[in-house]
């Protein structure tokens, strides 16, 4: 073999190239695995890349499990370590970021649409239950997003009072709650509705509306002011 070869050859298997797939048609002509592959470049002694990803999407149940995993879970799978779960940290920050841009410039949320994105892409992937708070002007543009009290996989202890403390501090005219479901499932469950009414009624003596409250599932986010439950 020619050094000129050796330079250009491929790594993959002729049918397995996922770079170049991505490259002629586009990132959502891959699979799950693939997409894992072209992150992970490269794999272990013995495990070749394209192997190492499916066995990490078959042992995590798909990516999502992989991204929310903790540094304890994702590092203790052999062909991981800190290195890649600190490149997976911070493609998820980045991603984040994008996603957030419009809100940090300081653009209103003009739909539920808006800010179910917003939700997804900072709840959707905790494994832990996180309740947050959107605190908004006049105008609903966002001041602040703050993830103010987390919890265990089964609830998340809320206390009215440091929320209104907040909401004061910072100067918001009404706010957008959300927690997330690590289960998956988004439906709203009565103790979401009663702190929900709570909420109201204690910001509601400092003159600060309490505009929705938005529950994060996997791929779904459930309204309870569209539902009628607020």
């Amino acid at each position: 073999m020619t050094s000129s070869t050796a330079r250009t050859a491929s790594p993959w298997p002729r049918d397995e190239r996922p770079r170049e797939r991505l490259l002629n048609h586009g990132p959502e002509s891959l699979s799950d695995a693939e997409l894992l592959a072209i992150f992970l470049r490269t794999g272990t002694a013995g495990e070749p890349v394209m192997a190492l990803a499916r066995r990490l999407v078959a042992e995590f149940g798909g990516l999502r499990g992989l991204l929310s995993a903790s540094r304890r879970q994702f590092c203790s799978v052999h062909g991981l370590g800190t290195a890649k779960y600190a490149q997976v940290q911070a493609a998820l920050e980045m991603a984040r970021r994008v996603m957030d841009e419009p809100l940090r410039q300081g653009d209103p949320l003009r739909s539920p649409a808006d800010t179910r994105r917003f939700l997804t892409s900072r709840l959707g992937t905790y494994p832990h239950e996180v309740f947050a708070g959107l605190f908004l002007d006049n105008r609903h543009r966002v001041i602040q997003y703050r993830e103010l009290f987390r919890g265990t996989i089964d609830g998340a202890a809320v206390y009215p009072r440091e929320v209104v403390r907040q909401a004061l501090e910072d100067n918001a005219a009404a706010v957008i709650f959300a927690h997330n479901h690590p289960s998956g499932v988004a439906e709203p469950s009565q103790a979401d509705i009663s702190l929900t009414k709570r909420l109201k009624e204690a910001l509601g003596l400092v003159d600060i509306r309490v505009l929705d409250h938005m529950v994060v599932g996997h791929g779904e986010v459930i309204s309870l002011a569209e539902r009628g439950l607020m």
